[in-house]
C-alpha cells in the first residue's frame, strides 16, 4: 500500500499542457518556472510519500469519534498535520502577503493531488480551509482578511463550509438557520448544519466556520441568504483567542468511507446564539457560497484523480507480485504473475489512461483559473473565465465518477483478495464513493453544465473549446505518430458538437427533455476532453525529465485511451437525443 507521487507526469503536464514557463509573464508569478516547479514537487513528494501516505490505513482503522463532547481524530494525524505545515503546502496558492506560498493554482493543484493520494480523509481539512480562504479574500472585509486568512493559510487555524441542513439537503434556499443583528455590527446565529467535514477537532487552535443563514427581514429562498463567519473561539483585538463561542458538535457521522475525517453535526446557538460576522453583502450568501463551492468542486475533482492514482499504484504492485495461472498459449505449466494476463493488462490500462486524462483535464482547468485572474488583457481573462466555468462541472463530475470506476477496477485486479479488508483495496473504493456526492452531486453538476454553462452564454464557451480542440486535431493529423489518433478524436468531436447543438436547441423548447440528457452530456464532454488531453500527451515534444521508456509508455497509454475509452462518446451522444423518452413517459407508479 505504498505510494509514490507521479511527479514526472505532473511536470510533463505543467510543461506541455499548462505552459508553466509562460506564467512568468504575469507579475504575480514572475518567479515561476519549470525548474522551480520541479524542485517544489520533488521536495513536497518526500513528505507525501514518506510521512503522510503511511498514515492512510492506520487512520482509517482508528477513525474519528465523539467522546464527551470532544471530537477525537487519530493521533497519528497530529504529527502529519505539523509535517504538512512545515512543507508550506497548506496555503500553496494563497498569496504570499496573506501567508501562503503564492503558487499558481496549476502548480498548487499538483500538491493537492499528492496530498489526497497520500491520505484523502486528512486532506479534506486543508481543502475546505482553502475554500474558506477564497471566500474571505473575495468577499471579506480588510479586517476579516487580516485577522483570519494568514493563520488559516499557515495551518494554525482551519476552516469549514456550513451549507446543508437536515430537512433541506441540496436545496440550500430552504435553510432555517437565523442570524439576528446586534448593535455592535455582529450577529447571533442559531441553527443546525449537517455533513460538516472536519467540523471540529483538536489539530488546530481555532476553527473558522463559514455559515449560511437568513436575517430576519430577508426574503425566503436563495435570494435571502447571507454568509457569516463564526469562529469556534472568539478572537481578541490583539489576535489572541478569547472565550469559546456558542458552537457545539451534535454528533459525528458513521460513514462507509473517509473514516478518519470527522463529519459533524454542528449546532449553533444552544445557549442564545453564536457570535458571527457577515461576509460580503446582505443577502449575498449565494455569490459567496459559489466562490467556496467552485473552488471545492475543482478540488474534489482532483481528489477523484488522486484516489484513482493511489488505487492504480496498489493494483499495479499487486499484479506484478501475484502469481496465478499459466500464460496463454504457453506449453509451460509454470504459473506466471497476473500482469502477464491480457485482461489484467486491460484493466490496468483502463485505470492508468483515465487517471492520466483526468489529471490533464484538471490542470487545464486550474491553468485557466490562473489566467482568468491574472492575465493583463481583459478579453483573454474573459476567455479563460468562460473556459474554467465550462471545465469545472466536467472536472468535478467526470473525474469523481472516474475515481470510483478506477477504484472498483483496482478491487477486481486483486480478485478475491480485493474483497478482503486487510489488502486495503476496498478503502480506496469506499473513500472515492463520497466524491460524486460532494459539493453538489454529479447530477447537479450536469444541470449546472446545462443551465449555467451552456444556456447562459448560448454555448459560447463550448463552441470556443470545440474550436480549440479541432485546431489541435488539424495540427496533429499530419504526423505519422498521431494522425490515426487525431482522426478518431475528430469523429468524437463531431458527435460532441451535434449533441451540444441539439441540447442548446432543445433547452428553449423542452427543458425536461434536455435535462434528461444532462448527465450523458457531461459524460460525453468529459470523455472527449479527456481524449483531447491524451492526444496532446501523444504529440508533446517537451520530455526533458522523461526516459525513453517513459515516453513510450506515455504514447501507449494515450493510444489506449483514444481507442478504448473515447469510443464511449458514441453511446453518450445517443443517450442525449434518444435516451430520455422512456424515463419521461414512465408514470411514477410504474417505477
Amino acid at each position: 500500500m505504498t505510494y509514490v507521487a507521479p511527479i514526472k507526469d505532473m511536470q510533463f503536464l505543467l510543461d506541455n499542457l499548462v505552459g508553466l514557463d509562460d506564467f512568468s509573464a504575469m507579475p504575480e508569478f514572475k518567479e515561476t518556472s519549470s525548474d522551480i516547479a520541479w524542485t517544489l514537487l520533488t521536495e513536497g513528494s518526500r513528505y507525501f510519500n514518506d510521512q503522510l501516505a503511511p498514515t492512510n490505513w492506520d487512520a482509517n482503522l482508528e477513525g474519528s469519534k465523539l467522546e464527551n463532547g470532544v471530537v477525537r481524530v487519530p493521533e497519528i494525524l497530529s504529527q502529519a498535520w505539523e509535517g504538512l505545515r512545515e512543507t508550506g503546502w497548506v496555503g500553496a496558492s494563497v498569496p504570499q502577503k496573506n501567508g501562503g506560498m503564492g503558487l499558481p493554482w496549476a502548480l498548487g493543484a499538483c500538491g493537492l493531488e499528492m496530498m489526497n493520494s497520500a491520505n484523502l480523509s486528512f486532506s479534506l481539512m486543508p481543502l475546505l480551509t482553502q475554500g474558506a480562504i477564497d471566500a474571505l479574500l473575495t468577499h471579506g472585509t480588510r479586517e476579516q482578511i487580516d485577522i483570519y486568512v494568514e493563520k488559516m493559510a499557515t495551518g494554525e487555524w482551519s476552516g469549514t463550509m456550513n451549507l446543508t441542513e437536515p430537512h433541506a439537503g441540496s436545496d440550500v434556499g430552504a435553510l432555517r438557520s437565523k442570524a439576528i443583528p446586534q448593535d455592535d455590527g455582529s450577529f447571533l446565529v442559531t441553527g443546525q448544519k449537517i455533513y460538516i467535514t472536519w467540523g471540529d477537532h483538536e489539530l488546530v487552535d481555532n476553527i473558522i466556520h463559514l455559515v449560511l443563514a437568513r436575517e430576519p427581514d430577508s426574503p425566503e429562498g436563495t435570494k435571502g441568504i447571507s454568509l457569516f463567519l463564526v469562529p469556534k473561539f472568539l478572537v481578541k483585538p490583539d489576535g489572541s483567542l478569547g472565550e469559546r463561542n456558542d458552537v457545539r458538535v451534535g454528533g459525528v457521522e458513521e460513514k462507509i468511507g473517509i473514516h478518519a475525517s470527522p463529519t459533524c453535526v454542528m449546532r449553533y446557538g444552544d445557549d442564545g446564539g453564536a457570535r458571527a460576522w457577515r461576509i460580503g453583502e446582505k443577502n449575498g450568501g449565494m455569490a459567496a457560497m459559489f466562490t467556496m463551492m467552485n473552488n471545492a468542486r475543482l478540488s474534489v475533482g482532483m481528489q477523484g484523480v488522486a484516489v484513482g492514482e493511489r488505487a492504480y499504484q496498489q493494483a499495479l504492485a499487486y499484479a506484478k507480485d501475484r502469481v496465478q495461472g499459466v500464460a496463454l498459449g504457453s506449453e509451460s505449466k509454470e504459473s506466471v504473475r497476473i500482469i502477464e494476463h491480457p485482461d489484467v493488462r486491460r484493466n490496468l490500462m483502463t485505470m492508468a489512461s483515465q487517471v492520466q486524462a483526468g489529471r490533464g483535464m484538471a490542470l487545464l482547468a486550474y491553468a485557466s483559473l490562473d489566467k482568468a485572474n491574472f492575465l493583463a488583457d481583459e478579453s483573454e481573462r474573459g476567455y479563460h473565465k468562460r473556459r474554467v466555468d465550462l471545465l469545472t462541472p466536467l472536472v468535478k463530475g467526470w473525474c469523481t465518477d472516474m475515481g470510483v470506476e478506477v477504484a472498483s477496477i483496482g478491487i477486481q485486479i486483486h480478485g478475491g483478495m480485493g474483497f478482503i479488508e486487510e489488502t486495503g483495496a476496498g478503502q480506496h473504493y469506499r473513500d472515492a464513493r463520497i466524491l460524486p456526492i460532494y459539493e453538489g452531486t454529479n447530477g447537479i453538476q450536469a444541470l449546472d453544465l446545462l443551465g449555467r454553462k451552456l444556456a447562459r452564454d448560448q454555448g459560447q464557451a463550448a463552441i470556443e473549446l470545440l474550436g480549440e480542440m479541432r485546431k489541435h486535431v488539424e495540427q496533429t493529423s499530419g504526423s505519422a505518430d498521431t494522425s490515426d489518433l487525431a482522426s478518431r478524436l475528430s469523429i468524437a468531436l463531431d458527435d460532441l458538437e451535434v449533441a451540444t447543438r441539439w441540447t442548446l436547441k432543445t433547452l428553449g423548447k423542452d427543458l425536461f427533455q434536455a435535462a434528461a440528457g444532462a448527465t450523458p452530456l457531461l459524460n460525453l464532454w468529459g470523455t472527449v476532453v479527456g481524449g483531447w488531453v491524451m492526444l496532446q500527451r501523444a504529440a508533446a515534444m517537451n520530455v526533458d525529465r522523461m526516459s525513453q521508456s517513459d515516453i513510450k509508455a506515455q504514447k501507449l497509454v494515450a493510444d489506449y485511451y483514444i481507442k478504448n475509452i473515447l469510443p464511449r462518446s458514441k453511446a453518450f451522444a445517443s443517450q442525449i437525443s434518444d435516451g430520455g423518452d422512456a424515463l419521461l413517459k414512465m408514470d411514477e407508479e410504474q417505477f
